[in-house]
């Protein structure tokens, strides 16, 4: 069959819904794309047929159309409909759930919203519909969300400054806070005096350390995140990652996030909840034009690391962003292309992009916040 008609097959099964699965099955090679389409459309509208299924709650629903089983919920929903359909179709079908299906009180009625679990979930629903949230319901998100992010800045925080700034031994007493802020000169000038000629040792009384890592030692860190629906976890962890490095003496961050457009949130860096809650999910996807804004904050090459946090799928023309990617490596600074960025790191992208970054000399992975931390810190030394 003509893969044309295998397409319009495709789009009247879909039409025809999964009572017409015995009869006609979904072909070629995007069956599994129609697959997903299906789920989700079913998720919602089987309720039209009796088949209730409380969307408030975010239960598991079996899914069907032959694929292997699967759990979908409202938060896996939010975010499949963001990668399966255009935004005006994604509005069409939030309203449907909003108006016929039950979902209307997270966003009118402070009281449900209070009596949830905060966690990473709600965290990421929140996230996908804020958008439509008001008043009281809308501070009242801000709250959880801001509750949810220091608990997970808090698990992150440790790991990363020990990459950073170095392991420190707790079973050792010391006077000196920063090993790294040491100053071995001065300290051995000032305690010349009690040196020990029997022992050829210097007994020091007093250590001293620099109060401030020096600013031309600082490595600048420019994260672009990718905020299509597909990378909601990775934008989570980069925002709230962003927010820890900025603590950080021996690194300046800055933090940009993107679609078809690029906003830098810098100035917002060391306040997750405005991060997070300036974030646009959805849309097309520019990395060029992402990369092109990251390459004017680079002002000492040799000292900068680009971090692009994306699933590298690019609707501006993969040519340009290659050469885009080529410029960034050839000024001197270190290019890493990040496919996940979360505490799974199960990474959804396009290889064939992945493999000519590499190509081209950037660092290709999909990590957790804590191994990038690892990956920055080893170069940082």
């Amino acid at each position: 069959m003509e893969e044309d008609n295998v397409e319009q097959l495709n789009k009247w099964r879909l039409i025809l819904g999964k009572f017409s699965k015995e009869r006609i099955s979904f072909e070629g090679g995007s069956s599994l794309h129609y697959m997903d389409m299906e789920e989700v459309l079913d998720f919602l509208y089987a309720r039209e047929y009796g088949e209730e299924n409380d969307i408030r709650k975010d239960s598991p629903k079996e899914r069907s159309g032959g694929s292997g089983d699967s759990q979908i919920t409202i938060t896996t929903w939010l975010q499949k409909i963001r990668t399966l359909f255009p935004k005006k179709t994604i509005e069409i079908m939030e309203h449907h759930a909003l108006d016929k299906y039950g979902l209307s009180e997270l966003l009118t009625d402070k009281e449900v919203l209070e009596k949830l679990e905060p966690n990473r979930e709600l965290l990421k629903t929140i996230l996908s519909l804020k958008h439509m949230m008001k008043g009281d319901v809308l501070e009242t998100a801000k709250r959880i969300v801001k509750k949810v992010a220091e608990e997970i800045m808090e698990k992150m925080e440790n790991d990363i400054k020990k990459s950073l700034l170095g392991r420190i031994d707790r079973s050792k007493s010391s006077q000196i806070k920063s090993i790294r802020n040491f100053d071995i000169k001065k300290t051995i000038h000032q305690n010349l005096k009690h040196y020990d000629k029997e022992r050829k040792q210097i007994l020091p009384e007093h250590m001293y350390f620099n109060s401030r890592v020096r600013k031309y030692n600082q490595w600048r860190i420019i994260i672009a995140v990718d905020e299509s629906g597909s990378m909601l976890d990775s934008v989570i962890h980069s925002a709230i990652m962003a927010g820890v490095f900025a603590k950080l003496p021996v690194v300046d961050t800055r933090l940009i996030i993107f679609d078809t457009n690029v906003v830098d949130l810098s100035g917002y860096i060391d306040d997750p909840v405005e991060t997070l809650m300036s974030v646009q999910l959805g849309g097309g996807t520019n990395i060029t034009k992402a990369l092109g804004y990251a390459s004017t904050l680079i002002e000492n090459p040799h000292k900068t690391m680009v971090v692009l946090v994306s699933d590298l799928y690019e609707g501006g023309g993969y040519q340009t962003m290659y050469q885009m990617a080529a410029g960034i490596i050839e000024s001197g600074a270190k290019l890493i292309a990040l496919t996940a960025l979360d505490k799974e790191a199960n990474p959804n992208y396009d290889k064939n992009a992945a493999a000519r970054f590499a190509d081209l000399g950037a660092e290709v992975a999909a990590m957790t916040p804590e191994h990038l931390a690892d990956w920055i810190g080893k170069i940082i030394s």
